[in-house]
């Protein structure tokens, strides 16, 4: 039987109030409907601890489908960190909403429990990464761009700089432009509450990707020309999470990375460095971002997707791999 189309207007009326509802839960907005990203609780810029370098003593919590615990664990796996600062691996918890561990960490079996203990502010949410320290029992800092540049200051045997001084202001060019453009960008397309929002956070993403397309094109390897920088490092989990999340859930999908091809083969080169496809979990990610992101995926079906090593082989002139 026809459903009214009365009954109809009236139930997606009422469905576009929840989902406005569900959306302020999810991540805040401006009055114009555009997103906001909220600040971490342990944001400000922390000294390099007088223990650093020396084993046992800090640990690094990370979860697998965050993009900007990928980025700190990028670091750390880049710079060869792993003798100093334990990695810890946490899992979302849908039903619950947050990050859990998988032993008792510190006596906390979630990451909330860790974060009140550290003396968080109660409305704050426990997100990831953190750099916790063992032997003050307290979170040295969880703003992910504030921890890459920590991390890359960590004391290590032939680690390489990822912020040499003689580059430091182009570093922070692009960083400060992917932050918004493309990092943030992709969520601005997805939790965008309107459709200028959207259509404004949109263009901003692929304007990005010119930009990058021509510096690359025109220079490289890397943004920053011949070497790899902490600017390579916040766009690569962005970029190799594209057409296996961000395009079909967020609607980043105008043109397909491949028709980007001095970017295409950027991912390609970095995916192919030392212990990066160590720290790629597709699965996860897609499993976690569909499944766990209710008000743009009420069903919970994970759609099929593109095999990783189909994004990370050889730049095509007109088609994918």
């Amino acid at each position: 039987m026809a459903i009214p189309p009365p009954v109809v207007a009236a139930v997606r009326q009422a469905w576009h109030w929840q989902w406005l509802q569900l959306m302020g839960g999810l991540g805040p907005a401006d009055t114009q409907g555009n997103y906001r990203r909220p600040v971490a609780a342990f944001s400000a810029s922390p000294e390099l601890p007088a223990s650093a370098g020396q084993p046992g003593g800090h640990v690094l919590i990370v979860g697998r489908s965050c993009p900007w615990a990928h980025r700190a664990w990028l670091v750390w796996t880049l710079r060869g960190l792993g003798e100093s600062i334990e990695l810890v691996v946490v899992e979302p918890d849908p039903k619950a909403g947050r990050w859990r561990f998988a032993e008792p960490f510190e006596g906390a079996t979630a990451l909330i429990d860790l974060y009140r203990r550290c003396g968080s502010d109660p409305r704050a949410r426990a997100t990831v990464p953190v750099l916790y320290d063992r032997r003050e029992q307290r979170i040295v800092v969880n703003e992910s761009a504030r921890l890459i540049e920590l991390l890359n200051r960590w004391p290590a045997a032939a680690a390489p700089d990822l912020e040499p001084a003689e580059r430091a202001e182009a570093i922070g060019q692009w960083r400060v432009r992917l932050q918004d453009a493309v990092n943030d960008g992709v969520y601005r397309c997805g939790f965008a509450r309107n459709q200028a929002a959207y259509d404004k956070a949109e263009v901003e993403l692929f304007a990005g990707f010119d930009a990058m397309e021509q510096a690359l094109a025109g220079g490289g390897p890397w943004l920053c020309g011949d070497q790899l920088t902490l600017a390579d490092v916040v766009l690569f989990p962005t970029l190799i999470r594209l057409e296996l999340v961000y395009a079909p859930l967020f609607g980043c999908s105008r043109r397909p990375l491949w028709q980007f091809p001095a970017l295409w083969d950027w991912r390609r080169r970095f995916f192919g460095l030392g212990g990066v496809a160590d720290t790629c979990f597709p699965e996860a990610w897609r499993r976690d971002y569909f499944g766990a992101l209710f008000p743009l995926q009420p069903s919970g079906i994970v759609p099929a997707g593109p095999d990783l090593a189909t994004l990370v082989g050889g730049c095509p002139s007109k088609a994918p791999p």
